[in-house]
């Protein structure tokens, strides 16, 4: 069996778009019968995950209650399957070769919370049916 891929979600602050990604992955994942492992990141991690994330994702059904960001580093990037940046750069972080896909056309969270979810959700539905065919098909057992 293959080993179980695991997708880097990167943000500025590692506090609303990749904890959002991170979040949703695991969900779609599992609609899905697939088993990823996601983490969220952030360049400059704020303290806490903001109140209105954490209510929007709530009534969702996630619950991100006292989780705190956390700091990318490299070993994360280069342990990942694949690595997402949402509007951030990781050019100081990720080593030569590695490669990083770029989200930039997500919304801002504080902006719109459910426009910036769906924009996650639409590009996490690409990057699950990737994530199949690279590793053909392989579900939960």
């Amino acid at each position: 069996m293959a080993p179980m891929p695991r997708v880097v979600f990167v943000c500025l602050h590692g506090s609303a778009k990749s904890v959002i990604a991170a979040e949703q992955c695991q969900r779609l994942a599992r609609e899905r019968g697939l088993v990823v492992e996601a983490m969220a990141t952030g360049v400059e991690p704020d303290a806490e995950i903001p109140l209105p994330v954490i209510r929007g994702l709530l009534a969702e059904g996630i619950d991100v209650r006292g989780r705190r960001p956390r700091r990318v580093s490299g070993d994360d990037l280069a342990a990942a399957s694949r690595v997402v940046a949402l509007g951030c750069d990781l050019t100081d972080v990720a080593a030569p070769g590695v490669a990083i896909e770029r989200w930039d056309d997500v919304p801002a969270v504080s902006d719109d919370f459910g426009a910036a979810r769906d924009a996650i959700v639409a590009h996490l539905r690409r990057l699950l049916s990737d994530l199949t065919d690279m590793e053909g098909g392989q579900g939960s057992a």
